[in-house]
């Protein structure tokens, strides 16, 4: 969430200070803001002077960069999704082979034997299904904003370079 704000004004705040020839200006106002939009401008302010193409080459490496932190843990998240129900489905059919093993070995077969197999058959069922919904929704909502901020910082990419292609008054 934190890695998606960034106050509106920032791109103007660097387009004036760019325009006006504070390159420093702009890059302590990258430093400061703690963003993946940032620390890619950061790297283009730091390559002013060189050609356009190896600038935008610097800033999509950062963000490829940034893409990844962003990303890290998700693969671990989607994993949990996936696997909490078949976790839960393996406790069903252990809890389901107990029933049947007390049915075949006791004499007398009443409704408590099965119920104490059921009852953990059916537990592990919801407790897997519970946690594999909120692993779901978890890793889906996070995708959602991943994929925002990088609208963001291609959003910004494309501004930046815009900037440095403008005449200079």
């Amino acid at each position: 969430k934190r890695a998606g704000r960034i106050d509106e004004s920032f791109m103007n705040n660097i387009r004036a200070n760019v325009q006006s020839g504070n390159i420093q200006g702009a890059k302590a106002l990258c430093q400061t803001t703690d963003s993946p939009v940032a620390r890619m401008v950061e790297k283009g302010i730091q390559r002013i002077g060189k050609p356009l193409r190896d600038i935008d080459a610097a800033i999509e490496n950062v963000g490829n960069l940034e893409i990844f932190k962003l990303e890290k843990n998700l693969s671990t998240l989607a994993s949990i999704a996936g696997a909490a129900p078949m976790i839960g489905f393996f406790g069903t059919v252990t809890g389901m082979i107990m029933a049947f093993y007390r049915m075949a070995t006791e004499q007398n077969v009443t409704p408590d034997v099965l119920a104490g197999g059921i009852y953990q058959a059916l537990i592990t069922t919801a407790c897997g299904l519970f946690i594999g919904i909120l692993a779901f929704i978890g890793y889906n909502v996070l995708v959602a904003n991943v994929e925002k901020v990088v609208f963001k910082m291609e959003r910004t990419t494309v501004e930046f370079m815009d900037l440095l292609q403008e005449p200079t008054a």
